[in-house]
C-alpha cells in the first residue's frame, strides 16, 4: 500500500471524474513513468480506463473496448480497495461498461455519446471513482 498518496494522484482522480480523460490520463502518466510496483501497475491501469473513456468519447469503439479491458485486469490485483479509493466499484462499472460496448458493436457507438452528457445508456452511467473515508 501506498505510504503517502501524491497530490497529483487526487488530481489526476479528479480529473477522472470531471471527465477530463486526456488531462488524467498525463497527470497519472507522470506518476507512473516514476512509480515502482504495486503503484505502477494501478497508475496504470486507471490512466488505461481514463484512455477508453476518452476513445469512446471520440467514437473509437475498438480503442475504448481494449483499453477498457486492459485497466480491468490491471486493477483486478486491488480489489477491492487501494490507495483510497474503491477499486472493486470502478472494475464494476467499468466491467458493466465493456461488456454493453461489445455486445452493441462498433456500429452502436454513437449511442454511448449520451453517457458523456450524464444520461444513462442501457442503465449505465459513466464510471466514476469512489474516495473511500479515511479510516
Amino acid at each position: 500500500m501506498i505510504e503517502e498518496i501524491p497530490l497529483d494522484f487526487w488530481q489526476g482522480i479528479e480529473q477522472f471524474n470531471s471527465q477530463e480523460f486526456y488531462a488524467c490520463h498525463d497527470t497519472l502518466e507522470a506518476l507512473w513513468m516514476d512509480a515502482c510496483e504495486p503503484e505502477k501497475r494501478f497508475y496504470q491501469g486507471i490512466l488505461q480506463i481514463a484512455v477508453a473513456l476518452y476513445h469512446l468519447g471520440n467514437q473509437n469503439w475498438r480503442g475504448a473496448v481494449i483499453l477498457l479491458g486492459e485497466g480491468i485486469n490491471r486493477l483486478s490485483y486491488y480489489q477491492p480497495s487501494y490507495a483510497g479509493i474503491a477499486v472493486e466499484d470502478l472494475l464494476g462499472q467499468s466491467a458493466k461498461l465493456l461488456s454493453a460496448l461489445q455486445q452493441a458493436g462498433p456500429e452502436e457507438v454513437a449511442k454511448f455519446q449520451q453517457l458523456f452528457a450524464g444520461t444513462e445508456v442501457a442503465g449505465l452511467q459513466l464510471p466514476r471513482i469512489i474516495k473511500l473515508p479515511k479510516s
